[in-house]
């Protein structure tokens, strides 16, 4: 989904959105203007009048964009490779301010698998770059809908701890660079 920074784009329909940072749920009405300044993990942060709103990317159509694909699992995967997986899908996740995804951010402290009829339970412990940051719902909303469309995770349990604190220390490499921290 890169390439689409500082876009133009027009909501071709009306849309729910959420405004960055502030976590809040709003329309975006059709006929708005403004410019996608990320698209990255199936979803897209737009600039429209002056703020920043996200759109989820089952939301992709109203800005001209193809939805997310379905997520795919082997009839024979094992615990092992649903738990790949499941990394696999919340490095789609990131937040709407920066291009790192929250894995790269260290922002996911745990994630384990259990079994309960037939069917798999994610537990994830994840945390905020800063405790008081509008978007920890919208993120913890996001990584549940994207490891809950994984097949055979029944759901998808996310805690948010603060404990340790989050600090850059604990970011990849490569989030680091990409972000200027190295």
């Amino acid at each position: 989904m890169l390439g689409h920074e500082n876009e133009p784009v027009t909501i071709q329909r009306d849309v729910d959105a959420i405004i960055v940072p502030a976590g809040v749920s709003v329309t975006l009405r059709a006929g708005k203007t403004g410019l996608i300044t990320q698209a990255l993990g199936g979803s897209f942060t737009v600039y429209v009048e002056g703020n920043l709103f996200r759109i989820a990317g089952k939301n992709a159509d109203a800005i001209g964009r193809e939805p997310v694909l379905e997520v795919e699992l082997p009839p024979d995967a094992t615990d092992d490779d649903v738990k790949q997986l499941v990394w696999d899908q919340m490095r789609t996740c990131f937040d709407p301010e920066i291009p790192v995804n929250i894995v790269d951010l260290g922002l996911i402290y745990d994630c384990q698998i259990t079994s309960e009829d037939n069917e798999r339970i994610a537990h994830i412990k994840m945390t905020l770059t800063a405790p008081g940051c509008g978007m920890g719902e919208v993120l913890v909303a996001d990584i549940r809908e994207k490891v809950e469309a994984i097949p055979t995770i029944k759901r998808a349990e996310v805690e948010l701890v603060f404990d340790p604190p989050w600090d850059r220390s604990m970011m990849s490499e490569i989030a680091q660079l990409q972000t200027g921290m190295m």
